[in-house]
């Protein structure tokens, strides 16, 4: 592929950002390495210079919402993931005030299954306020609900286990305040304009944020949310650049991946409860699993926690089914997308690449799926690792040595469950 130069009209706001980083490249110094230069070039760029999304909507959950109004919001504007605004705050409040963190999709469904279960005395994650010990116990009571009607675990769990999750008060009646802390929830962490690229790029991946919020502090208010996928889809867009093709054209093993090795692939059985790949990936903290043929022993599909929306926004489609394994629960949800297409992003589908597959491939690859994942299979089809987004942007850049200071004060330590 031919290299771009700065006498062509950049296709894209990010191949217009993709040059920018060239013509920076162009003067570091020569003895640098080839990360010790991205570094640099990252660090000299604000993050205001990031692209703002096409849709540019920017959403905000309330505290004081229900789950279940913090759901059809989330739903209502195809989106994943929302900061949450402390209705308590003065109108004055600084942004350190007037955001408590940022609320997932997934982290609601997944609460919500674990209030079903009885929970030890012993949890680690045992409520300690007032409306979150009130909200564990209709959570208790909800279990011994469903306990009653034969649904109280994942191995007998039937279709109309989802119409009484959402009928349920525990559903309709607590806060998103409530599950501050709990598993998926993220700490508002946010950089100003100023701050620079790599800092971004430091937090989205060494650091584990799935998204960071930018500020405008004149007004206190969120100026754009970056994700990993859009650092993703800024690198596809950068290719037949000089600086990204030295990288891009490497193996994935050059470049150390992919992290996740096969003894390290945490699975599940397409013949399993679909809730119990849901509390697997909830206890190994994961995004998501292959699914696995039993007698074959061969990845046959994948199901991540972004799939759980199905449960909370489609129960109907389950009512015919007894017991709903992973294999139902993917059939169904594929069944219900193709009669619904404009309603719901797709299912997370199961994506793989070669051995000997470059950077560059595995970026386009990720791009134009849209997915957050992809397994690396070997010439017979067998699991050979697994890399994420946040595996390929760990593998862009470098923290310097005491490069956060104290930026991370008054954040960490955070309560056990959260990602950072």
């Amino acid at each position: 592929m031919a290299m771009a130069t700065m006498g062509e009209s950049p296709r894209s706001p990010e191949a217009k950002l993709g040059m920018r980083v060239e013509d920076l490249w162009d003067v570091q110094e020569a003895q640098l390495s080839p990360t010790e230069k991205l570094n640099a070039c990252f660090e000299s760029i604000p993050v205001s210079a990031f692209p703002l999304a096409p849709s540019n909507q920017e959403i905000e959950i309330k505290s004081d919402a229900t789950l279940a109004e913090a759901v059809m919001k989330l739903a209502r504007h195809n989106v994943f993931s929302a900061p949450v605004v402390d209705v308590d705050a003065p109108e004055d409040a600084s942004w350190i005030d007037r955001y408590i963190g940022i609320v997932e999709f997934a982290g609601i469904v997944v609460w919500i299954l674990h209030q079903s279960e009885p929970a030890s005395p012993r949890s680690p994650s045992t409520p300690t306020s007032a409306k979150a010990i009130a909200a564990a116990a209709n959570g208790l009571s909800f279990a011994l609900e469903l306990e009653a009607l034969g649904l109280g675990s994942a191995a007998t769990t039937a279709g109309n286990f989802f119409l009484d999750l959402t009928s349920s008060e525990l559903y309709k009646n607590t806060t998103v305040r409530d599950i501050a802390g709990t598993f998926r929830w993220a700490p508002f962490l946010a950089l100003e304009r100023s701050n620079s690229f790599l800092t971004m790029l430091l937090l989205l991946s060494k650091y584990k944020m799935k998204s960071v919020p930018v500020l405008d502090l004149g007004s206190g208010t969120i100026d754009k949310i970056i994700t990993q996928s859009a650092v993703i889809h800024m690198l596809a867009e950068c290719a037949g650049l000089q600086w990204f093709e030295s990288w891009g054209t490497k193996k994935i093993s050059e470049v150390g991946l992919p992290l996740v090795t096969p003894d390290q692939i945490i699975k599940v059985y397409e013949d399993e409860p679909v809730l119990q790949a849901f509390k697997v990936m909830r206890k190994k903290r994961v995004g998501a699993v292959p699914v696995i043929e039993r007698d074959s022993g061969k990845a046959v599909g994948n199901i991540s926690l972004r799939d759980v929306q199905f449960l909370l926004n489609a129960p109907e489609i389950y009512h015919d089914y007894r017991a709903i394994t992973v294999k139902d629960f993917l059939t169904a949800v594929r069944s219900y997308l193709e009669k619904n297409k404009n309603a719901f992003p797709m299912v997370s589908e199961y994506v793989t690449c070669r051995e000997d597959c470059t950077v560059k491939e595995l970026i386009q690859l990720l791009d134009e799926e849209k997915i957050h994942r992809v397994y690396v299979v070997d010439n017979d089809g067998d699991l050979q690792g697994l890399i994420t987004l946040r595996d390929i942007i760990s593998r862009l850049v470098h923290e310097p040595r005491g490069y956060f200071g104290d930026f991370f004060d008054g954040v960490l330590p955070l309560p056990a469950n959260t990602r950072v």
